[in-house]
């Protein structure tokens, strides 16, 4: 789920990097109000290497392929960190495989630290009284909010020269293809959740 190089408006691309630029400042300024903001950066160096080999991998959903998104295990597990973390991860992936573009970083920041800040919301405010819910709300609720972001921007930014009926049209099978992914990562989250809860729970504190 990202947005290539050329796909959005130069301006579009600017304002891009603008709000991801607020994100990770309000990110940083949160995390450096942590008790110790440095007991968290091994768990999110994981994390990050995690989350940048996981969105490699293409899987195909006909008529489209998906990959995995970790939005939703990077918020529960990172906090606000995530934002940093989908950032530096972002820019390896456009970096070193031309996944996604470095035009567009803003935005896919954007794309996916939003749904994992949400991710974060739903399990501060379920993961006591209701964990396997809120685990599976917040891993499916990451990939619902991440498409929804990447197709509102994909038509904000379309050229009009191209049919915008055709284009949802094909933004709708896009989204299609990910409800299987929207579950599996659910899944994914309440699982993980579920190991860590028992065997290392310290790994679900943020400092």
């Amino acid at each position: 789920m990202h947005l290539p190089d050329g796909i959005v408006p130069v301006q579009m691309a600017l304002a891009g990097y603008g709000g991801a630029g607020l994100l990770a400042a309000v990110a940083l300024s949160r995390i450096k109000q942590m008790a110790d903001p440095s007991a968290a950066i091994p768990r999110a160096a994981m994390l990050t290497t995690v989350f940048f080999a996981a969105s490699l991998v293409a899987i195909p959903v006909p008529p489209a392929s998906v990959h995995l998104v970790l939005a939703g295990l990077l918020g529960v597990m990172l906090g606000w960190f995530a934002v940093p973390a989908i950032l530096v991860g972002l820019f390896l992936q456009a970096v070193l495989f031309g996944h996604g573009g470095l035009t567009t970083l803003g935005l896919n920041g954007l794309i996916l630290g939003l749904p994992a800040l949400l991710s974060f919301g739903i399990w501060q405010v379920g993961g006591t009284r209701w964990p396997d819910l809120a685990a599976l709300c917040a891993g499916c609720g990451a990939v619902l909010a991440a498409v929804a972001i990447f197709a509102g921007l994909v038509l904000a930014g379309l050229p009009v020269a191209l049919d915008p009926a055709a284009e949802r049209a094909a933004l709708q099978a896009f989204a299609l293809a990910h409800i299987p992914l929207m579950l599996a990562e659910g899944v994914i989250v309440v699982a993980v959740l579920r190991v860590l809860r028992r065997a290392a729970p310290y790994l679900l504190s943020y400092g």
